[in-house]
């Protein structure tokens, strides 16, 4: 049941306009190096309000990796958070979080 919800919110997530594409590639950018530690969508989405992501995410992340490489419980994606690759697809990663978070009224279908 899970995957048939998945399936249709992706579906919906790539017929929405282009401005919303971005969306789409955060929770890509998400399910695939975020799911490890955090595996809920709700818990790291709803986890902020709009502007406390907006903060953490301004200068591509910086403040999110910060966040990240500063705790001996993230060890495990810090190398991630030290590479371009994340600073490339942060951009995508802000505005995944900012679309579903505490108070956006949304809850993100990554389960």
């Amino acid at each position: 049941m899970n995957k048939f919800f998945f399936s249709v919110f992706g579906i919906i997530t790539l017929t929405i306009t282009s401005g919303n594409a971005a969306v789409y590639k955060g929770q890509k950018v998400y399910i695939e190096e975020c799911r490890k530690c955090h595996p809920s969508g709700q818990e790291i989405s709803y986890s902020r309000e709009k502007s406390q992501w907006k903060e953490l995410m301004e200068n591509k992340g910086v403040g999110l990796a910060k966040l990240h490489t500063s705790s001996k419980e993230a060890k495990k994606s810090w190398t991630y958070f030290e590479s371009k690759q994340y600073s490339k697809r942060s951009r995508h990663l802000k505005d995944f979080v900012m679309e579903y978070a505490k108070d956006s009224g949304k809850v993100p279908a990554c389960d």
